[in-house]
């Protein structure tokens, strides 16, 4: 299977669970809201980000024995394979038993970080927690399995199998909130679902690769061990920083706020990450063929390849949040009530971080797949500090946009210092022409936004179904007519248009050979 091939089809099975996880999460969302209220949907939202600050634990394990694994996947090096994958089931166990130990140590203070709470007894707050951290722990034991998966570009089962899984989880709690009104039914259920899988795909997965479970496997060499320990430790700064940035608002927001506004903005990220899963699906399903164009191809196609594949995320990143300035807030008004949506400053504010945030995706891919950790291993701990300080320096004086002002400062540092990082270690270019094309892609989206804001006016004078959808339209025509118009004929488009061609064209050879095959009459 070439790399093309694997990414797509990684990206069609992704595409399709993530629409229908999205469209049960939505009506999942809304029941929950009506039914539990406001502050549970925070509580539950923070208990999320919490047992994800947790993962820090992990330490970028994970991580550095991925990409020791693409080599010997490659290479069918099965004795090689067993030997990474015992040290990663080894580092995983030790991992979520710190997590449990952590985790356990800091159930005290939940009553502190949780603000207006609303008469949720302490009891609750620390039991709802348990369960989290219960799911969160006995994760460790299973998933280290997807890595074999990932590295031989075969994502699409892991995806096939979180989708059923959701499915199935989504359904019981949607029947559970109507039936009862119990968030501890609400949060068991999902637990023992989610344990029901564990325990399937652990043996699942010990079926389709009979060798993990052979006892007899070689240590790795020191060399080996050596690289692995190095790159975690590289590493490690980068777990503990992205924590520091990515996981901490909704805290800062429930701490030094409350409950509710948290569960507000958890509404947008809601609607952000829907449309955000099914972009990175994309630029994430050709991470493991890049961990091949790597170990295969020149440093001419490497470079090449990057800056198409950097080109496809600003033009998609850019028309995706184009359209969250526009018509996030309507949205939300039309499904929530307009009692529960933002002010437009701080929604702009998260559509900033959201356009950068798809532009560090495609750097920090490249960069992972090329196993460039060491440079840039500090950079994510300053982000952190940055966006922690700035971030509670602000929300005391401006409030809830001071949240966010961090989280735009924080994440710009990476959006400068990683491209130099890949364009003076990895591609060996200057890095001029990356920031020239930064400068283009973002004069594009400014002129654009100015008159679709203007058409706004005319079009969306109130907010109905039909107004939002003639909007809607008016963004798809107006934004990729612009971008067609100054980037058709960019070596970086042809490329791209090259490529769909030739796949859809692959794909109507195909059903016409067999189609054919099965009209042909027997002599």
């Amino acid at each position: 299977m070439g790399r093309v091939h694997a990414a797509v089809k990684n990206i069609i099975f992704g595409q399709v669970g993530n629409l229908i996880t999205q469209i049960l999460n939505f009506v999942l969302r809304t029941l929950f809201i009506r039914h539990l209220g406001d502050t549970l949907n925070g509580v539950n939202g923070l208990y999320t980000n919490v047992l994800s600050v947790l993962s820090m634990a992990e330490l970028g394990i994970g991580t550095a024995l991925n990409y020791s694994l693409y080599k010997p996947v490659a290479q069918k090096d099965i004795e090689k394979i067993k030997s990474y994958m015992q040290l990663y089931k080894r580092a995983y166990r030790v991992i979520g038993i710190a997590v449990a130990v952590i985790g356990t140590g800091c159930a005290p203070f939940l009553p502190y970080i949780v603000k207006a709470s609303e008469g949720i007894p302490v009891r609750d707050l620390t039991l709802y927690y348990f369960i989290f951290l219960f799911n969160t722990v006995s994760t460790y034991f299973v998933s280290y399995k997807y890595s074999l998966i990932n590295a031989e570009q075969k994502n699409y089962i892991q995806t096939n199998i979180i989708t059923i899984t959701k499915m199935i989880t989504v359904v019981l709690q949607m029947a559970v909130i109507l039936l009862t009104g119990s968030f501890y039914a609400y949060l068991l259920t999902a637990a023992a679902v989610e344990l029901i899988q564990k325990i399937f795909v652990s043996r699942y997965l010990d079926r389709r690769y009979p060798y993990l479970r052979d006892r007899d496997v070689k240590k790795l060499s020191p060399k080996e061990t050596g690289e692995i320990v190095t790159k975690t430790r590289a590493l490690v700064f980068h777990k503990v920083g992205d924590v520091a940035r990515l996981q901490t608002d909704s805290m800062i927001i429930t701490g030094f706020i409350n409950a509710a506004v948290s569960s507000f903005v958890d509404n947008y990220n809601m609607v952000l990450n829907s449309v955000a899963n099914v972009v990175n699906i994309i630029f994430n399903s050709v991470l493991s063929s890049f961990g091949n164009l790597f170990a295969t191809e020149s440093r001419q196609k490497q470079y090449q390849i990057f800056r198409v594949y950097r080109f496809a995320a600003c033009w998609i990143y850019g028309f995706s949040a184009m359209g969250f300035s526009l018509l996030l807030t309507p949205l939300i008004e039309l499904w929530l009530g307009r009692e529960r949506t933002l002010a437009f400053s701080v929604v702009l504010c998260i559509l900033i971080d959201y356009y950068f945030k798809g532009d560090r995706i495609v750097l920090s891919n490249f960069k992972t797949a090329a196993g460039v950790f060491e440079q840039d291993k500090y950079l994510a701990l300053i982000q952190g500090a940055v966006n922690l300080v700035v971030s509670i320096l602000l929300v005391q004086r401006v409030g809830l946009i001071g949240v966010y002002v961090g989280t735009i400062v924080s994440g710009l540092i990476a959006n400068v210092t990683k491209p130099v990082i890949i364009y003076r270690v990895i591609l060996v270019k200057p890095v001029r022409e990356y920031f020239a094309d930064s400068v283009k892609y973002i004069s594009a989206l400014l002129i654009t936004f100015v008159l679709l804001s203007g058409v706004k006016k005319y079009v969306m004078r109130s907010v109905t179904v039909f107004t939002f959808g003639a909007m809607f339209v008016v963004i798809c025509l107006v934004f990729n007519g612009i971008f067609l118009a100054l980037f058709g004929r960019t070596k970086e488009f042809e490329y791209l248009r090259d490529l769909v061609r030739g796949k859809l064209g692959g794909i109507l050879r195909g059903r016409l050979s067999e189609r054919k095959k099965r009209t042909k009459k027997p002599i």
